[in-house]
């Protein structure tokens, strides 16, 4: 015998019956137990009505971290999947497509910068082309205007890319 998980559904019908007071205690315990759900609850309360700010405020820490990167090529691909985890931490807080293909358009950017270009690292390598092809994925299911918008930004990327790493084919991309 174990412990009985409950659907999301009967969670969610069982949390309609409960008073606001109810509710903002079950909040507050969730938030002592977990970090993630803390930072969820901080961004869903303080933060979802500027999106802007902070994506722009994600990238700020994004950048840091790429600042951070040590010259090793072990390490750096520990730092990029460090980075790559804030990356998917915060587009899951923000449930957003357009917000997500930002941040990875400015991490495959910032790659750029950082990364040597004499890479023979297979790791540090898949990770490119990994963000790549899921930014493509991502443009691709985007409404037709904002995949425009979005498709002229990762042409530029994947351009750029192909100029600085010679194992980058701007073919597989574009």
């Amino acid at each position: 015998m174990g412990v009985t998980t409950y659907s999301l559904q009967n969670i969610k019908k069982e949390l309609q019956h409960l008073s606001s007071n109810q509710l903002a205690e079950l909040c507050l315990r969730l938030t002592k137990y977990k970090k993630e759900n803390k930072e969820l609850l901080s961004y869903l309360m303080f933060e979802a009505h500027n999106e802007t700010s902070y994506i722009e405020g994600v990238k700020q820490e994004m950048d840091e971290l790429f600042a951070e990167i040590n010259s090793h090529y072990y390490y750096q691909a520990k730092s990029l999947r460090k980075i790559l985890r804030l990356v998917t931490k915060h587009s899951k807080f923000m449930a957003s497509k357009p917000a997500e293909i930002d941040l990875l358009l400015h991490f495959c950017k910032q790659y750029g910068k950082y990364i040597n270009k004499n890479i023979g690292y297979k790791p540090l390598k898949q990770l490119l082309h990994r963000q790549l092809e899921k930014i493509a994925k991502l443009i691709s299911g985007l409404h037709e205007d904002l995949q425009y918008d979005y498709k002229t930004e990762f042409e530029n990327v994947v351009l750029q890319a192909d100029e600085h790493y010679s194992w980058i084919n701007k073919r597989d991309y574009l």
